[in-house]
This record gives C-alpha cells, sequence and structure tokens, in this order.
C-alpha cells in the first residue's frame, strides 16, 4: 500500500473520489459537495487556519486504487485544553480492510506527535462541530441531512480495535411536524409565547450583523459552562452564515428576546441533501442548474443546526415557545412533514429533555472518539 499527502490537483481530486468508491453501491448516501469539503482545506476560505493547521492523505494499493483517505489537524485554541495536548483527524474513508485502516489511523498519529500532539480525538471536523463530525453508530438506515456524517458500521470496529474510546455519545432525533405537540408541552410554550416582554423574531438578512451578534451573546454565555468550551468569534458566526445562505430560509431562523435583551435562538435549514444528491457532490453549471430545480421543488425535512439559550434564560420555557413560533410558519406551508433535532451531546441533559417533551423519537447515535498515544505504541506498517 502507498500511502500519499495531498498537496495537488491530482491528489485533491483523488482525495474527493476515494469517497464515491467507496459509497457507490449505497443507495443511503449523499456525496457531500465536493466544494464543501475543499473549503475545509482553504486557508483562504477557513478561518480556523489563523489559529491551527492541517494536512490530508490518500491511500491506494500495490496495483495503484484508491482504497482509502484521512486527514489530520490542530486547533490551537482547543488542543491544549486537555490533560494531553490532542489534535484531530477526519474525514476517514476506507475499504473493509483493517490493515489499511490502520494503517491511515498511523499516518495521522504521526503528523500529531510531530507536531506536539499527544492525542487525536476522531472523527472530527476542522471547523464547528455542526458539519463533518462524529462517527455513525447507529441509525443506518435512513438518509443523513446536510452536514451529518454517514460511514459504513464496519468503521466502528476499526475505531474501537485501534484504540480509539469513546469520549461523548451525540444524539440526533426526528420530529413529525404533522403530529400535534403532547398538549403539556403546548401548554406551557403557547403560555410563554405570550408573556409581556417576550418577542420573537426570525433572520433577516438585511440586518445579518447584528444577528450574528446576538447570536454570540446568547452562544458564548449558554456553553461556557461546558467542558473545554472555547468563545466562537464574530467572524466565525459570519462564515457560518455566509454557507447557510443558499439554503436559508429566513422565517425557519428564530431569536427570542425578553424586554429587548438576546434570550435565545434556533437555527434551522431545509434539508439541503435531498436536493444536493443527484449531483454527485459536483456543483458546476449543471450541478448549480440541478440545484436550483431541487431548491424550487422544496423538500420535506428540515434540520435543526443549533439551539442556544443564556442561563438566566434556562428552564423558563422560551426554547418550548420557539417551537411553537416555528409551527406557526411551517405549518400553514404544507410542505415540511419532519424536523431533524441535530445533534445533541449525550452531556446536555437540558437538550435532551426538550427534545423528549417535544415528542420526537430517536433517529439516530454519532460517537466523538479519543486515542491517546501513550496508551499503545503502535508503529508505521509497512
Amino acid at each position: 500500500m502507498v500511502i500519499t499527502e495531498v498537496n495537488d490537483k491530482a491528489t485533491r481530486k483523488d482525495f474527493l473520489d476515494v469517497a464515491r468508491l467507496i459509497y457507490r453501491d449505497d443507495e443511503i448516501w449523499v456525496c457531500p459537495l465536493d466544494n464543501d469539503v475543499e473549503a475545509v482545506f482553504d486557508s483562504t476560505k477557513n478561518p480556523f487556519f489563523k489559529h491551527g493547521k492541517c494536512t490530508r492523505w490518500i491511500l491506494k494499493n500495490d496495483s495503484g486504487q484508491l482504497i482509502g483517505r484521512v486527514a489530520a489537524f490542530i486547533n490551537n485554541e482547543k488542543a491544549y485544553n486537555y490533560e494531553q495536548p490532542t489534535g484531530g483527524m477526519g474525514f476517514f474513508e476506507c475499504i473493509d480492510n483493517e490493515k489499511a485502516a490502520f494503517l491511515l489511523f498511523d499516518t495521522a498519529k504521526q503528523w500529531l506527535q510531530q507536531n506536539g500532539m499527544q492525542a487525536m480525538d476522531g472523527p472530527i471536523n476542522f471547523g464547528e462541530n455542526d458539519t463533518f463530525w462524529g462517527l455513525l453508530s447507529e441509525g443506518f438506515t435512513s438518509p443523513p441531512s446536510y452536514g451529518m456524517n454517514y460511514n459504513p458500521p464496519y468503521y466502528k470496529k476499526f475505531f474501537d480495535d485501534y484504540g480509539f474510546k469513546t469520549q461523548y455519545e451525540q444524539i440526533t432525533n426526528h420530529l413529525n411536524i404533522l403530529k400535534p405537540f403532547p398538549e403539556r408541552f403546548r401548554k406551557i410554550a403557547s403560555w410563554v409565547a405570550k408573556k409581556p416582554g417576550y418577542e420573537f423574531k426570525h433572520l433577516k438578512a438585511n440586518e445579518i450583523k447584528q444577528f450574528a451578534a446576538d447570536f454570540i451573546e446568547i452562544y458564548n454565555d449558554a456553553w461556557e459552562g461546558f467542558e473545554n468550551f472555547v468563545p466562537i468569534t464574530y467572524e466565525v458566526i459570519l462564515e457560518s452564515f455566509r454557507k447557510m445562505k443558499p439554503l436559508m430560509d429566513e422565517k425557519l431562523i428564530l431569536f427570542a428576546y425578553v424586554n429587548g435583551e438576546p434570550a435565545s435562538f434556533n437555527i434551522v435549514l431545509p434539508d439541503a441533501n435531498p436536493m444536493i444528491k443527484p449531483l454527485n457532490g459536483k456543483l458546476d453549471l449543471v450541478g448549480k442548474l440541478k440545484f436550483l430545480y431541487y431548491k424550487w421543488k422544496g423538500v420535506k425535512r428540515m434540520r435543526a443546526i443549533v439551539m442556544g439559550t443564556k442561563k438566566k434564560f434556562q428552564n423558563h420555557g422560551i426554547e418550548s415557545a420557539l417551537f411553537i413560533k416555528l409551527g406557526e410558519y411551517v405549518l400553514p406551508k404544507n410542505q415540511y412533514e419532519e424536523l431533524e433535532l441535530s445533534w445533541v451531546g449525550d452531556f446536555n441533559d437540558k437538550m435532551i429533555a426538550i427534545h423528549q417533551a417535544t415528542g420526537s423519537e430517536f433517529g439516530k447515535r454519532h460517537v466523538t472518539m479519543r486515542y491517546i498515544f501513550s496508551d499503545q505504541s503502535r508503529k508505521i506498517r509497512d
């Protein structure tokens, strides 16, 4: 087997094509857009390069056929928040061959060690955790939503046998929006939505800078108590909103204010995967025309990307009110049938409780895993 670092046009193409080869007979898989994958590794498009670095490799067999790929990266803002300096690996794809998989893991590990790391998390992204994050371990029969990782079931054994240990699980639930909310949830949410001083606004693209500032204020307050939290920056949020723009329905993105103070948000997007599945990752002229057609045709599923509520407003029912407000817009449209609530860490008891209160049902489970290099010694295999 021959492993090669991606450093030119040909190897970049091979890196993208590995996935198309692995999943060519898988009807569930949806090929991510090549542009989205490449943007992760482009220092002019990914703001994480300002405080980190990454590289990637492809793997071929002795006959020159593509059989795998992997990437490794270091986010200096997070790497040193752990007991061991910890980098990341991701974009892992491999045929069902343990020797090939372990060679890819070894290669990422060696690069991280050479750059001062003592552990690696994976599979993760060189960016925010709303895309390309986690190993699918349960829920293989329903199509993934946009940005959510999908992989064959045999990957989990690779990670386990190599020595990765689960750090946390990410739970995705599915909400049938045509089914009425449980009565208790509806009553509380409706009462909160009408409380004096409570105001609910949908995103307005021409006021994006103010909404971005409100998002940061809420997000950083809501999440600062979680382990290894790193405040989100204005630049990252503006870039995230820019990426969402082609998919965005402004009225699906809701903010709540209490006496004028930003209090909570729920970011929901139409699921782009049904629109991009026919494109096979290619957003050329023909691909763009197809995308516009499927966008015009509409999709039946939405994805809740992220929710957040300032600590002092938690347990006030404001998140439930946001769901009610979302329904006031969505139900009359008679278009959407499902809202995917993704993904919530198993450490986030409050958000899991909200999912349960809505009457949602389990959909998928991803795991984020860690391999500590000192746990066992491995050498790069021939």
